[in-house]
């Protein structure tokens, strides 16, 4: 498991004063801010997160270092980072998305079906995105208790039963 967890995204700037919008993964959106110091991919750390407002899909916020809107446009799609430690402990029905991402799938019967790649939201619903061996393409399967009954991370492994016809 990762020691970094990510809790969202910047999406560059709102309005002309270097404030960011703010797109948070977490439960509860405002938490984001009581995670700081969030870092990013290139390790560059933002110490404080102050939030100003809502957007329809996002949180606007102003980051510590970022003061003009060049700055701010310059952030559209940087991942932020917590440390594990600074994140609640979950239920044991729920999980960080990093703790899913190279688990191997395997159907009901056993047989691998492919490994987690990513984890992603159509807006309604967590989707595991697969890479299926022999296919150019990935699998979207849908992260639901009906779909997805087994999540072991301790054998690092998924047990689906798929919607007939998705493999």
């Amino acid at each position: 498991m990762s020691n970094r967890i990510i809790v969202g995204t910047l999406s560059g700037a709102f309005g002309v004063n270097g404030e960011v919008r703010l797109k948070s993964f977490c439960a509860e959106p405002e938490a984001i801010a009581n995670y700081a110091p969030l870092t990013t991919e290139d390790g560059r750390s933002f110490a404080q997160i102050v939030l100003t407002g809502r957007q329809k899909n996002a949180l606007v916020a102003r980051v510590d270092g970022i003061t003009t809107k060049e700055q701010a446009d310059a952030t559209a799609g940087t991942k932020l980072y917590a440390q594990r430690d600074q994140l609640p402990s979950l239920p044991d029905d729920e999980y960080y998305h990093a703790d899913l991402i190279g688990l191997a799938v395997h159907d009901t019967g056993g047989t691998q079906l492919g490994t987690v790649k990513d984890v992603m939201n159509n807006g309604s619903d967590d989707l595991l995105e697969l890479i299926v061996p022999g296919k150019s393409d990935t699998v979207l399967v849908p992260f639901t208790r009906a779909v997805v009954p087994t999540v072991d991370l301790a054998a690092k492994r998924i047990i689906a039963d798929p919607p007939e016809g998705l493999f």
